[in-house]
């Protein structure tokens, strides 16, 4: 494939919702979820799941209860049967009654912080047979992490705490098989979150929309003399919980081993990242703090041709050519063919799955036969590395939705699908992206790239 000729010139930026609502999880939609994993459970012959979660790693045991554990450490077990428990720290426990599942609730001190009360201690062990783990003969674990290494079996390899762990293998029975079952939540073949329906898409919407605005806000933003932590600012909205941490970053960076924003000052000439994510989508861009190609550094100063713009058309290529049904190992092939990952230094999957995580799993990567399905939310993850170089980044995220699901999403929430019309109209018709009709952008600023920050009304855009 021959990539699109990209120019850089005057670019109206994108339309900005605001007061956008979070639409939350229907019942209908908790039923679903369940039905699923269950569905799975059958499949594979486990009598129960162990549903691992802490504040990082929460969103299998979050897509059915509905809550993380925050602080503490949580499990749920959910059994063949339907029925569903709970074993929470202590201060969790209030939370047990609102869960979106119904769940019978057990205490184990041990999942609470440093030197709290210890009333109601037993051993996990006990706590694990009282829930008749002793009786299960094939027991899966869901912590966080899928293991695809090519060297050995991956679902012999368990991301949970030892102290969990062990104790689940005490109370078992010799002849009962564990064995890592994350796939069931995140797998690319048949995950139950892998796709997402019209409430889902909705709900997850909300983030992906807040990002977008957030990065357009810390963009119009960026002049000589403003602090890192006043772009910070900009990248935090509504309270929400960001998914990742946030980039604001001018000049060299991770001085002493720093990773957040500080009081250093944007300078003329300075590279800059900026990057903030919610539940639902992120939005990243890096670029120049510069208003003309002749302020690059002398090194740098094919940087629109050797950089920007091959970066831009991969993104333009990515947008045009997924397509609902091909298998993630194309779009891999596409990218590399595009943007080869010899000459622009890539080497992470170019787009990946997102939900209440930035990065869940992947069905793109080389050789990949996992089809990319209606109802997948993805990531634009395309990551340029040249040495000598400032990188170039515009991640931001999309939904594949066929025209069942699009027709879903028009009727149950028609102010989203006026939202949806905009954005493809923008890249339609002001970036000049064919876009693919199975793509609905969840956010404003889809394949919206400003290299050169100072030139506010400049962009790039296909020809």
């Amino acid at each position: 494939m021959v990539s699109r000729t990209i120019q850089y010139g005057p670019t109206a930026a994108p339309v900005k919702f605001t007061e956008v609502e979070p639409v939350f999880l229907s019942d209908e939609t908790i039923l679903e979820r369940k039905a699923k994993v269950l569905k799975g459970m059958e499949n594979e012959g486990f009598d129960t799941l162990i549903i691992y979660a802490d504040k990082e790693h929460g969103g299998n045991f979050e897509y059915l209860t509905g809550f993380i554990p925050r602080f503490e450490e949580g499990l749920l077990l959910l059994d063949k049967s339907g029925d569903c428990t709970v074993i929470l720290g202590n201060e969790n426990l209030k939370l047990a009654r609102f869960s979106r599942v119904p769940v019978s609730l057990m205490h184990s001190p041990f999942f609470s912080l440093p030197n709290q009360p210890m009333d109601n201690e037993a051993p996990l062990e006990t706590i694990f047979k009282n829930a008749s783990l002793n009786a299960r003969k094939k027991v899966g674990l869901a912590g966080w992490k899928m293991f695809t290494s090519a060297a050995g079996n991956g679902r012999d390899y368990i991301d949970l705490p030892y102290f969990i762990v062990d104790a689940i293998k005490n109370a078992l029975s010799e002849e009962a098989v564990l064995e890592n079952a994350v796939h069931l939540f995140i797998g690319g073949h048949s995950g139950a979150r892998a796709t997402c329906n019209a409430n889902e898409i909705a709900h997850y919407e909300y983030g992906a929309n807040l990002a977008s605005n957030c990065i357009l806000d810390a963009l119009n933003a960026i002049e000589p003399g403003i602090k890192e932590v006043e772009l910070g600012a900009l990248l935090a909205a509504e309270g929400q919980y960001n998914t990742v941490v946030t980039i604001a970053a001018t000049g060299p960076r991770f001085d002493k081993a720093n990773i957040y924003p500080t009081y250093r000052k944007v300078l003329q000439g300075d590279p800059l990242s900026l990057t903030t994510g919610f539940k639902g989508g992120l939005s990243s861009r890096t670029g120049f703090v510069i208003s003309e190609e002749s302020e690059l550094p002398e090194s740098q100063k094919d940087y629109l041709e050797r950089m920007a713009k091959p970066y831009f058309a991969a993104v333009a290529g990515w947008l045009e050519k997924i397509k609902i049904g091909m298998p993630g190992g194309a779009l891999y092939d596409l990218i590399e063919q595009i943007f080869p990952k010899e000459r622009y230094g890539w080497h992470l999957n170019p787009g990946h799955l997102v939900s209440d995580e930035e990065w869940m799993s992947s069905p793109i990567f080389h050789g990949s036969s996992e089809q990319l399905k209606s109802g997948m939310i993805m990531q634009i993850d395309i990551i340029p590395s040249v040495p000598g170089y400032t990188g170039v980044s515009a991640e931001e995220c999309i939904a594949l939705a066929d025209t069942q699901l699009q027709q879903a999403i028009r009727e149950a929430y028609p102010a989203m699908w006026k939202r949806i019309e905009t954005r493809r109209k923008y890249l339609r018709e002001e970036l000049r992206i064919n876009l693919s009709d199975d793509v609905i952008p969840l956010s404003n600023s889809v394949a919206y790239l400003r290299p050169f920050y100072l030139k506010k009304d400049y962009a790039l855009r296909c020809k």
